[in-house]
């Protein structure tokens, strides 16, 4: 559940803070900011650090890697988890995922179909799918409307419930929703700041996100895994 739920995962763009605004966004023009910006988003590559606490056992687990991320017009998105610590690989071609973990020399590998039974498609795919927010979730401010830095805070709650998704929040860039509020435009299309999943046992994974490049033309192959020798294969 874990491992799905890092899947799950935010990316974003660290930005400096911008001036503060006169007059904050409305809600409308913050879900405007991420749903225009993501009609432009072909592919992501940043490194990230995540955060996830487990329910009931007041333990947290660490992590840290890079991330990539593509989507493809006419298929499902492609990922890549490199995670730097712990030592392991979370990767998905659209059609296949492999969780790779090199120190216990197994892969577990799964299909994408099989991951979105049970209602979790929207859990897995709200990475590529922020541009229709305002259609697959139920979206408000947060208790704090804007972090230190001035981004806007949101939280959002899936029509469709599933259990690896039953709350996402997402700090969105103050300065992605002045752009749009200037021009009409937003120039950063993947304007997200951080993301924290809740998943439907109260566990929480939170991931934060720098030196983000987008639309760099990543190719296909960095989506597919080779199994090496001598590791063994896991099937459901």
């Amino acid at each position: 559940m874990l491992k799905i739920c890092t899947v799950c995962l935010l990316l974003s763009l660290v930005t400096l803070p911008p001036p503060a605004a006169a007059t904050p966004a409305s809600l409308k023009e913050v879900i405007s900011a991420l749903e225009k910006g993501y009609v432009g988003l072909q592919d992501v590559q940043a490194d990230f650090s995540q955060k996830t606490t487990i329910a009931g056992i007041n333990r947290d687990q660490k992590g840290s890697g890079e991330v990539l991320l593509k989507r493809p017009a006419s298929a499902t998105a492609m990922f890549r988890f490199n995670y730097s610590k712990p030592k392991q690989q979370i990767i998905s071609n659209g059609k296949q995922v492999w969780f790779y973990t090199p120190e216990n020399k197994q892969v577990l590998v799964n299909s994408v179909a099989t991951m979105f039974a049970g209602g979790n498609s929207i859990a897995l795919t709200y990475l590529t799918g922020l541009g229709h927010v305002s259609r697959d979730f139920d979206v408000s401010f947060a208790a704090e409307s804007q972090d230190k830095n001035g981004n806007y805070q949101l939280e959002l709650v899936p029509k469709n419930v599933s259990p690896v998704l039953a709350k996402l929040q997402l700090t969105v860039s103050a300065e992605a929703v002045e752009q749009l509020k200037a021009t009409g435009e937003v120039k950063n299309v993947f304007p997200i700041v951080s993301s924290v999943v809740h998943d439907a046992g109260g566990n929480k994974t939170r991931i934060d996100y720098s030196r983000t490049r987008v639309n760099k033309g990543l190719a296909d192959g960095k989506f597919n895994f080779k199994i090496p020798e001598g590791v063994e294969v896991i099937k459901p």
